[in-house]
């Protein structure tokens, strides 16, 4: 097996008036939220697809299924926790995390800091391995009407037994 595996994620919610809205782990105050079974955290749901996909471990939904009432209403940090432990038994490590945000409103740039920072907790990871990108759709389709939210996300694991790493003394 090759020590490195590549896994690509991509969610999408519908908006609406007077949800949370949760996005990285956090909540920003916004006039409307993400729907969907859990909180509808978009990003934490891209990077769960990533690395169950790395990892050859199908997807968010298989595992935790829409139809299952103990996820209604979840953190989806809990989520990302638990793919990261499944994805660790499995022999593998995070090397990065790369998510692109597609977000008419808000901005989310002034929240990126605490977005990263919440998930480098959550995935026991440094921040410097998380990048979080934000753009719009230049008011282009349902994200661009302010129906929706996009992510994308790519991840990086690699298997722990097949390499390692040495410090530079730098």
């Amino acid at each position: 097996m090759f020590p490195f595996r590549i896994g690509q994620g991509y969610d999408v919610h519908q908006l609406e008036e007077g949800r949370p809205f949760w996005l990285g782990g956090i909540l920003i105050l916004h006039s409307h939220g993400a729907k969907g079974h859990s909180d509808a955290d978009v990003v934490c749901h891209v990077i769960c697809d990533a690395l169950l996909g790395a990892a050859n471990m199908r997807n968010i939904g298989y595992h935790f299924s829409d139809k299952d009432p103990q996820w209604k209403g979840v953190d989806s940090k809990l989520l990302l926790a638990k793919v990261l432990e499944m994805v660790r038994e499995k022999g593998f490590e995070v090397g990065n995390i790369d998510v692109t945000v597609v977000l008419q409103n808000p901005k989310l740039n002034p929240h990126i800091p605490e977005m990263k920072s919440c998930l480098s907790q959550v995935m026991a990871v440094s921040e410097e391995d998380i990048s979080i990108k934000a753009t719009t759709s230049e008011h282009l389709g349902f994200v661009g009407r302010e129906e929706g939210i996009a992510a994308h996300c790519v991840a990086l694991i690699y298997n722990t037994s097949s390499i390692t790493f040495q410090k530079s003394d730098q």
